[in-house]
């Protein structure tokens, strides 16, 4: 038998899953699979938030791909064109030069890219959260505008570095808010010139309710949370404008700050799109085994393909975490079945429910659709998420027994600067480093989000 490729794109939830599936199935001997992902590791996006608030290690939710994935060739490269007639892609590797790779069977699982609206001043002024670089400068962020708000007399600058705004309520904006405001509170109580000063958070949505994709309990349950906490929840609301000042809100308040955190949504990475074949809403079309049609040598799984949702004609999967990891097993298993090992199966999966974290003791989750909130919630979130990571579990329950019995570091590292990835990721390429006297944020290309 002649040795065939297999070409994994990207290796977010669906594509790091779909590769570890594939290996366990085929002989080395006969099939090579190769990881094409401009990182060498595997992202768990849904701690990115504890780590911007200092809980968690950056390398703990980063879980190497070399090394833990076996029998899978990592090459590092951001994909920029694929010859489905050729049976070739075009990658451009971390050093800007141009390379092709070969391939007999493709899965591509290139994850999502941040959503922007047509916003005047948000690609310039806003902030993106969808990795580590973008993760740790918001921590520096944080830190830094509490220390310059301290540094200054005037009042007026002093309350807008203590303004915070996050446009979007789902899971990504309640987390960071929620970690971000707990922070920023335990930031301020360390410098005796902010006693008094209100520190503001403000969350906003166009939805009528927080988490408006999950239980209205949980959405509750996250809401009162949030606003005991003071923040200010804005539903039916979100920003027309931002500057370098601060926002307008759509009803014409003009909020300062210099903090504008974008976490409206994802969509799919533009990539999908570029490779001419058909979509829908920006994925790729697919059939229950994840192939797309028309293309026997293609697959498509997690965000980048609308699989059809098991048992709800004419509806699409949601792009979350756990529709990712459990479409990136089975195009593993059929691919490796297309290539002769074992027989194509379906896709067919019910979700388990959703957990969410509030930081400090608090949470919400419906484990088995059963709605909950409170500190049972909280331990029912930090199972779920040590269950769910393939690796580093020791390293993130020491994290959060550390942060539980010492105090948390509070000193900026200055090791991202803003601008080295743009909030407008639609043509995304491989970091530069600026001059010291940058300033902005980076934004990631990313997999999937959500729990």
């Amino acid at each position: 038998m002649a040795r065939r490729r297999v070409v994994v794109v990207g290796s977010g939830f669906a594509g790091y899953h779909a590769a570890k599936a594939l290996s366990a199935q085929v002989s080395p001997d006969h099939v090579e699979i190769v990881l094409v992902n401009p990182t060498d590791y595997f992202l768990y996006l849904p701690l990115l938030p504890e780590v911007a608030a200092g809980i968690v290690d950056p390398r703990a939710i980063a879980i190497p791909v070399p090394g833990r994935l076996r029998n899978v060739r990592l090459v590092l490269g951001d994909v920029r064109d694929i010859d489905h007639q050729a049976h070739e892609l075009t990658y451009v590797d971390p050093e800007n030069t141009k390379r092709s790779l070969a391939y007999d069977r493709l899965v591509l699982s290139v994850g999502s890219v941040n959503k922007l609206l047509p916003v005047p001043g948000l690609a310039e002024h806003g902030r993106g959260f969808r990795g580590i670089p973008e993760a740790l400068y918001l921590r520096d962020h944080m830190t830094r505008q509490i220390e310059l708000a301290a540094a200054t007399d005037d009042q007026a600058e002093r309350d807008a570095r203590c303004t915070f705004v996050v446009v979007g309520a789902g899971y990504t904006g309640t987390e960071v808010v929620a970690q971000g405001q707990l922070f920023t509170a335990l930031l301020a109580r360390k410098r005796p010139e902010l006693a008094g000063q209100p520190i503001r958070w403000l969350l906003l949505d166009t939805a009528p309710r927080v988490l408006p994709g999950l239980d209205e309990k949980m959405s509750q349950a996250a809401d009162a949370v949030l606003r005991r906490r003071g923040v200010e929840v804005m539903t039916e609301m979100s920003i027309r404008e931002a500057t370098a000042d601060g926002v307008v809100l759509q009803d014409g308040t003009e909020v300062a700050t210099r903090t504008l955190l974008w976490c409206v949504g994802v969509r799919p990475d533009p990539l999908v799109e570029s490779t001419g074949m058909e979509t829908v809403q920006g994925r790729l079309v697919v059939d229950e085994e994840l192939r797309v049609p028309g293309y026997p040598d293609i697959f498509a799984c997690g965000d980048a393909a609308a699989v059809p949702k098991p048992g709800d004609p004419g509806q699409l999967c949601p792009m979350t975490a756990q529709h990712a990891v459990r479409q990136g097993k089975l195009a593993g298993r059929n691919v490796a079945a297309s290539l002769g090992y074992g027989t194509p199966r379906r896709y067919r999966y019910r979700d388990l429910g959703f957990v969410v974290d509030l930081g400090g003791k608090d949470a919400a989750a419906d484990p088995l659709h059963i709605p909950m909130s409170g500190l049972p919630a909280k331990v029912i979130t930090r199972g779920y998420h040590l269950l769910a990571m393939p690796g580093n579990r020791v390293r993130v329950a020491l994290d959060w027994l550390t942060d539980a019995l010492l105090s948390r570091q509070r000193v900026q590292l200055g090791l991202v600067r803003s601008g080295i990835v743009p909030l407008d990721t639609a043509a995304p390429e491989y970091p530069k480093l600026l001059p010291e006297s940058a300033d902005p944020m980076p934004t990631a290309r990313g997999g999937e989000h959500g729990h």
